[in-house]
């Protein structure tokens, strides 16, 4: 047995270990707010001591202590783990039941070095996106999971492993929970509050969802995007060649603009303050260029716009002051957005103007209400410079991280005459109607050999069925089809794998279903040498219910609900999910969305192809069948469709109403 295999199956270890310097090489979580008052501090250390044996107390609690102090939360540093932590070939982790290694193998993909924004506070990105809420909760679960069989359940509770339960083999290996708070303690700064006592966590979705996969599934999104908004100012535009696409961030979210504009052969400066981020990006070679003299930036990215060159320029800097530069030097930029963390406005999700990167984590955590109006003050004018450069022709849409929302918040210019938001989400312009609506969302799947072959091979796989799907497809989804067999083709050639070896790709029903048996029939006749895990990410047709983003194109009242994202998680539960998750929060935010996940393994048995067909069709049609009955035309067409391929599907049609009638009303 190796070392790993041993260290996994102990859990917690028996001897207390030695305490651990954090790496300094690596990006490290701001310090959280000190919201804890003196008996809560106690009560968060009583909680924290409750997974470790008395004896351990004594040492553990001043450990513990000085963690709550220096960094607002207790992150059990000391517990670490030795081994690397990483994507591995699925065998190499200790299991009775391939299922939970699975589950193993895509957590441990989340807390890769290359993969987590900052790893060893267990966060994978968005500023504060977990996995766990602590090392103890890893090793626990890392435990649970080697040693469960297929008759049993793991329960997560925000990060914490409430133990194994007895199921069946047809039940979820894992049922997952992040930050499910009574609705009146959801507020941000509950947050703060019960997760520095550690009874709950953001989860992001995909961090705690264990379905993550590095920064390819948000440069695919970000891709397909950008190239619907070069057609939307353009109509004749096949991509985003001789136009300027400025923008914020290249740590939180991933920094994928900068890659999917270039893979879009645009030109793209991403404003980034964080000097870590902007090098990561770069090393990995998502960012070209690196500059801090805004007016050469400048003069270089008109000069690429001028020749039609794909270019990637990170700017060392603020954004409002790339902003600015480009209203005073009267720039014309043909499309504009934002990609901080802005879910996370007051904890490292965004930066204030004038200040530099440490100087503002330090205001923070001393000078919390100071930061807060410094955050506001920018906010107002980042809104004011977009105002302006909108007035000579830009294209602005916010790419769902709660600009608009924050920007309201702050007092900013950002709404027109009738009290609504200036600018459309990406979802409300472009994802909604164009792609959700259709039931196309970012299907994506996992190789569990952690083999460059396996993923070849997929990719050959679900080309072959998107090309035959384009031939007999209507023409409202031919766009669509073309777009992902493009990314298919070049997906390789474009050096997007971070971590496991995946691969993401925007498909509706049939494609998933059709891509996923092909899958399994592969899997079955040893073409792929291990299984494939499928999931999908959170901005989707279905498992997302969020106001500002996934269901910002619902006109009906009903984005203010969450019935989609419950319904769609236990729903796919009994109908042969691996694992489901159900989150409070994710991409804009605590307390704004409710989001909804799963796993699905593959291992090339008739078994799998029965739960792919029934859980992957109801996780689309839930969410189509939702946007049909708000009226979505390209919904209902879409949801009809599906009803002729299954007659079993029977789902209720709105009826529309004259408007003239509508009108009449006082």
């Amino acid at each position: 047995m190796t070392n790993i295999k041993k260290a996994i199956l102990e859990g917690i270890p028996k001897n207390l270990p030695e305490r651990k310097k954090l790496n300094p090489n690596i990006s490290h979580a701001p310090n959280r707010k000190k919201i804890l008052n003196k008996e809560e501090r106690k009560l968060a250390i009583r909680n924290a001591l409750r997974y470790f044996p008395k004896h351990f107390h004594k040492e553990l609690a001043d450990d513990f202590l000085e963690e709550l102090n220096k960094y607002g939360k207790i992150y059990m540093y000391r517990f670490m783990p030795d081994y690397e932590i990483k994507s591995r070939n699925i065998n190499d982790f200790p299991y009775k039941s391939k299922q939970a290694a699975s589950i193993q193998m895509m957590l441990s993909n989340n807390l890769d070095y290359a993969i987590a924004q900052h790893p060893e506070e267990l966060i994978t990105y968005g500023g504060n996106g977990s996995v766990f809420q602590n090392w103890a909760q890893y090793l626990l679960c890392m435990q649970y999971l080697a040693k469960m069989s297929n008759k049993q359940t793991l329960v997560l509770y925000s990060g914490h492993p409430l133990g194994l339960f007895p199921s069946n083999e047809y039940a979820p290996r894992l049922v997952i929970t992040n930050g499910m708070m009574i609705p009146n303690y959801s507020k941000p700064n509950d947050l703060l509050k019960f997760n520095a006592l550690g009874v709950t966590q953001y989860g992001q979705m995909t961090a705690g969802s264990f379905m993550y996969i590095g920064p390819q599934g948000i440069v695919h999104g970000t891709n397909i995007t950008v190239l619907n908004a070069a057609r939307k100012i353009d109509a004749k535009s096949k991509d985003l060649s001789g136009k300027i696409f400025v923008t914020s961030g290249l740590g939180g979210m991933s920094g994928a603009q900068a890659k999917a504009a270039v893979i879009a052969k645009g030109v793209c400066i991403v404003a980034e303050i964080n000097e870590d981020a902007i090098n990561k990006r770069h090393q990995q070679g998502w960012v070209d260029e690196i500059y801090d003299d805004l007016n050469k930036l400048i003069k270089r990215a008109v000069s690429a716009k001028n020749n039609k060159e794909a270019l990637s320029i990170a700017y060392k800097g603020n954004i409002v002051d790339l902003w600015e530069k480009i209203v005073d030097l009267n720039i014309n930029i043909d499309i504009g957005s934002d990609q901080t963390s802005l879910h996370n406005p007051y904890a490292g999700g965004y930066y204030p103007v004038g200040l530099g990167y440490q100087e503002a984590n330090l205001m923070m955590v001393e000078q919390p209400e100071k930061f807060k109006n410094k955050i506001k003050e920018t906010l107002i004018r980042h809104t004011k410079a977009i105002n302006k450069l909108t007035k000579k022709g830009m294209y602005f849409f916010d790419y769902g991280n709660a600009f608009l929302l924050e920007a309201k918040r702050a007092g900013a210019d950002i709404l027109d005459q009738s009290n609504k938001f200036k600018y459309p989400s990406y979802v409300q312009d472009i994802m909604g109607p164009m792609c959700f609506d259709y039931g196309f969302g970012p299907f994506r799947w996992v190789c569990t050999s952690n083999n460059d072959n396996d993923l070849d091979k997929s990719d050959e796989i679900a080309c072959s069925v998107l090309e035959k799907m384009l031939q007999e497809a209507p023409d409202e989804i031919k766009l669509q089809l073309l777009d992902n067999i493009n990314w298919i083709k070049e997906a390789k050639k474009n050096n997007l794998v971070v971590g496991s070896k995946s691969r993401i790709l925007y498909a509706d029903t049939e494609g998933r279903i059709k891509i996923a048996k092909a899958f399994n029939k592969a899997i079955n006749k040893g073409i792929i040498s291990e299984p494939i895990v499928l999931g999908r990410d959170h901005h989707d047709v279905s498992g997302t219910d969020s106001p500002y983003r996934e269901t910002s194109n619902i006109y009906d009242g009903s984005q203010f609900t969450a019935d989609m994202a419950i319904h769609n998680v236990i729903g796919d539960s009994f109908r042969g999910a691996t694992w489901v998750s159900i989150h409070n929060g994710g991409g804009v935010g605590w307390g704004e969305v409710i989001n909804g996940g799963f796993g699905l393994m593959i291992d090339g048995s008739k078994e799998a192809e029965k739960k792919l067909e029934s859980m992957l069709f109801w996780d689309v049609n839930n969410g189509i069948s939702r946007r049909s009955w708000a009226r979505n035309k390209e919904a209902i067409f879409a949801i009809k469709r599906a009803m002729k391929e299954n007659p079993d599907l029977k789902v209720t049609i709105p009826n529309h109403c004259d408007e003239k009638l509508i009108n009449k009303i006082k």
